[in-house]
């Protein structure tokens, strides 16, 4: 069975950080690009980082500076670690996982997988 699951989410105040991982099982972890996306209320998912085991990686310009994404491919997870957190980052986190190693950020149209997703709420 194909499962990609989040963790890592929580209620932090503004500027503070949280780590999320995204663990995937099931299928070829290095034949993927696997991408964080958030949703928050009354908005559309967006995305927000892309990673392939091939070194390649992408950020929406609202987190550039303050998001980072690292892997462990031997343990297939992909996290992300995000710096210096304002109320505007308050979403659903979602992973998703879309074959190949195109272009790295994927619109949301093309992940095959997702995740179930992880709750993160920034307070001011």
């Amino acid at each position: 069975e194909v499962q990609l699951v989040e963790s890592g989410g929580g209620m932090v105040q503004a500027g503070g950080s949280l780590k999320l991982s995204c663990a995937a099982s099931g299928f070829t972890f290095d034949d993927y690009t696997i991408s964080w996306f958030r949703q928050a209320p009354g908005q559309e998912r967006e995305g927000v980082s892309c990673f392939t085991t091939n070194g390649v990686t992408d950020y929406a310009d609202s987190v550039k500076g303050r998001f980072t994404v690292s892997s462990d491919n031997a343990e297939a997870r992909v996290y992300l670690q995000m710096e210096n957190l304002k109320p505007e980052d308050t979403a659903l986190y979602y992973c998703g996982a879309t074959p190949g190693w195109g272009p790295c950020m994927i619109r949301p149209v093309n992940v095959l997988y997702w995740g179930q997703g992880t709750p993160v709420t920034v307070s001011s």
